[in-house]
C-alpha cells in the first residue's frame, strides 16, 4: 500500500478511510456539490466518487503532467490545473469541468496554482521569478499578474478565506516557514503563527472559522514527503492552534484546498513507506 485517501471530521475528531491504493496520489480537492473528491496521480487526474463508485480519470488534453496543485472553481463549472507538458516549466491552465482542452492563464512561469477567489474572479499562485519565490494573483480569464510579495524568503502556497479578505500563504521570511495573511491588495500583511514547526499549506474553512495547516519538524527544509508530519488546526487569527493527529506525509498530503462543502470534513493523503 502507498497511499491512504482519508477524511477527517472536526466536528467529531473522527477519520475515515475513502480509498487506498498502491499508487501515489496527492492533493484532494472536494467537489462543491461534496460528490467526490479530485486528485492527482502520474501526471493526471482522477476523480474518486464519495459513494463507493470506480475512481474515473479527467480528461486533460494535452496536459499529462500536471503536478499536484490543482482546484475546482466555486461554481463547479472549471478545473485549474498546474502542468508542464507546453513549456517545459509549470503554467497554470482551465478546462471545463467535466474535461476537455486546457486554457492557458498564467504567461509568465513557472507558476503554481493554489486557491480561486470565492466570488470565481481571480486565482492565487506561486510564482518563481528571477529565483524569487512570490504569491501573485490574475484573472481567471488570464492577463496581467499581480505581485502580492516581494523576494523577502520563500513564499508559496496561498489560499483565500471564504469572504475573500485575506490570502493565507507560507513564507520563510523570519527563518522558519509560518503562516501569515494579506488582502489581496496587498495591504495588511500579518504574520498568523510564530512556532517551532515550519509551517505550510494553510487552509482557511468554508465557514471562515478555522485554518488548516501541515507542520513539519523545525530541521526540516521544504516540503518533502513521507515523513512524520501533523495536521494542525487554528483560529482564523493564529489563536487556539492544536494539533489534530500526526501521519506520515509531508508533499501531496493537504497541497491544496480540501475542505468539504459545509466545513465539517476536510480530505488528505496518508502515505506508507515504500518497500524497496
Amino acid at each position: 500500500m502507498r497511499s491512504s485517501v482519508e477524511i477527517y471530521n472536526v466536528r467529531t475528531g473522527r477519520a475515515r478511510e475513502v480509498w487506498q491504493t498502491d499508487k501515489l496520489v496527492e492533493a484532494p480537492n472536494f467537489s462543491p456539490d461534496g460528490s467526490y473528491l479530485l486528485l492527482n496521480g502520474d501526471g493526471l487526474l482522477y476523480r474518486l466518487p464519495l459513494d463507493g463508485g470506480e475512481v474515473v480519470k479527467v480528461d486533460t488534453g494535452f496536459a499529462v503532467n500536471c503536478n499536484n496543485d490543482h482546484g475546482i472553481s466555486p461554481d463547479g463549472t472549471k478545473i485549474v490545473i498546474s502542468d508542464k507538458t507546453e513549456f517545459g516549466k509549470s503554467a497554470i491552465y482551465t478546462l471545463p469541468i467535466e474535461g476537455g482542452k486546457p486554457r492557458l492563464i498564467t504567461e509568465n512561469l513557472p507558476s503554481y496554482w493554489h486557491g480561486w477567489s470565492p466570488d470565481g474572479r481571480q486565482l492565487t499562485y506561486c510564482g518563481i521569478r528571477d529565483d524569487l519565490f512570490d504569491i501573485y494573483t490574475i484573472s481567471v480569464d488570464g492577463g496581467a499578474e499581480t505581485r502580492l510579495t516581494h523576494g523577502e524568503g520563500r513564499n508559496d502556497g496561498p489560499d483565500y478565506s471564504a469572504d475573500g479578505q485575506w490570502i493565507y500563504f507560507n513564507s520563510s521570511r523570519t527563518g522558519l516557514m509560518q503562516i501569515w495573511r494579506v488582502h489581496p491588495d496587498g495591504t495588511g500583511l500579518q504574520q498568523v503563527t510564530s512556532d517551532d514547526y515550519g509551517n505550510w499549506f494553510a487552509h482557511p474553512s468554508p465557514n471562515n472559522d478555522m485554518v488548516l495547516l501541515l507542520s513539519y519538524d523545525p530541521s526540516v527544509f521544504d516540503h518533502p514527503r513521507d515523513l512524520d508530519v501533523r495536521l494542525r488546526l487554528m483560529d482564523m487569527d493564529g489563536g487556539n492552534v492544536k494539533t489534530l493527529f500526526e501521519l506520515f506525509g509531508g508533499q501531496g498530503t493537504i497541497n491544496v484546498p480540501c475542505w468539504s462543502p459545509d466545513g465539517d470534513e476536510f480530505a488528505y493523503v496518508r502515505y506508507f513507506p515504500v518497500n524497496f
